[in-house]
């Protein structure tokens, strides 16, 4: 194998630029040249190819983001799109592709796959909603985003007397609103996954507020879509002063934790080696270990909250 491409598909997260440094290393390591395609899958549809070094990725491990951009490609998933790629592919000489994203992403490099090219998925998606790795990429530096945010404003609210309702990421997964209210020691949590009842978390609320509770801190992920229901209610029935804190796209960004950082480089080595050894599929850490998990494992399987993660989530949601 003399060339391979990689591409940064989907949402950004922290660790990208750490999984590309490895790639690139590793590869020339092995006289293996690499390939870099500007904003995602639109770089192999319309040829936005660069070479990359190991110059070129030195100094880029502690940044967040990706260096090489992202996007998400509709035109991709047109067949019209789709013979493009497979012809950018070939003009580059590219012997073997590594797509770093979520599902859509790994979703399109399953197709890849299918044609005939040699393609590994990295997973990388701050939701931990990818079956096959136990932690994918850019997670563990949100949550540490969102704890420590959290306990920023637990000081005002705890100063003021009031309550605050914290705004996840999250649009089908609560993976960041659970966690990071079992970090950050939250009253309440409403997350897609786990059935609640507004009306009892607020009756509790209001007992605790006066048996002499002075503040509370409710966190939703945006996917309940019941922030501003939460919010009214904590002010009309159990009497507190509250605000609302919408984090956003504040969890996406920043600098990598050490985790994310090593498990970008783990993971990049491993796709390499995967690549050299065509193997196709996604790498993921699984316990200690980085391991090769097919791409109709992936699919064909869901993930889900371990159980004293949901008994967790219903005794916070009741």
């Amino acid at each position: 194998m003399k060339r391979i491409g990689v591409l940064t598909s989907g949402g950004d997260c922290s660790g990208i630029n750490a999984t590309l440094k490895a790639i690139v290393e590793e590869a020339y390591k092995n006289n293996i040249r690499v390939t870099g395609f500007l904003e995602g899958y639109n770089g192999l549809v319309n040829n936005l190819a660069i070479e990359l070094t190991p110059l070129q990725v030195s100094g880029i491990l502690q940044r967040g983001g990706t260096i090489l951009m992202t996007s998400r490609c509709e035109e991709f998933m047109q067949e019209s799109g789709f013979k493009k790629a497979l012809k950018t592919l070939e003009e580059e000489k590219i012997e073997g592709l590594i797509v770093i994203g979520g599902d859509g992403s790994l979703r399109g490099a399953k197709k890849l796959a299918e044609s005939g090219i040699v393609c590994v998925g990295i997973p990388e998606s701050i939701d931990n909603d990818i079956y096959g790795t136990d932690m994918a990429l850019g997670v563990d530096t949100a949550l540490n985003i969102i704890t420590n945010a959290i306990d920023i404003i637990r000081d005002t609210a705890s100063s003021h007397k009031r309550a605050f309702v914290i705004e996840t990421m999250g649009r089908e997964s609560g993976y960041l609103a659970l966690m990071s209210a079992m970090a950050s020691g939250a009253e309440a949590v409403l997350i897609p996954e786990v059935e609640y009842d507004i009306d009892s978390i607020m009756n509790r609320l209001k007992q605790e507020h006066e048996r002499g509770r002075k503040y509370s801190i409710v966190v939703v992920a945006e996917g309940v879509k019941k922030t501003q229901e939460v919010t009214e209610k904590l002010k009309k029935e159990v009497g507190f002063d509250t605000r609302v804190t919408i984090l956003g796209h504040i969890q996406r960004g920043g600098n990598p934790s050490v985790f994310d950082r090593t498990l970008g480089m783990r993971l990049g080595i491993k796709a390499v080696q995967s690549l050299i050894n065509k193997k196709f599929g996604m790498v993921g850490l699984q316990g200690s270990d980085i391991k090769n998990v097919a791409f109709d494992v992936v699919f064909s399987n869901k993930k889900v909250f371990s159980q004293m993660m949901l008994e967790f989530a219903r005794l916070k949601s009741r």
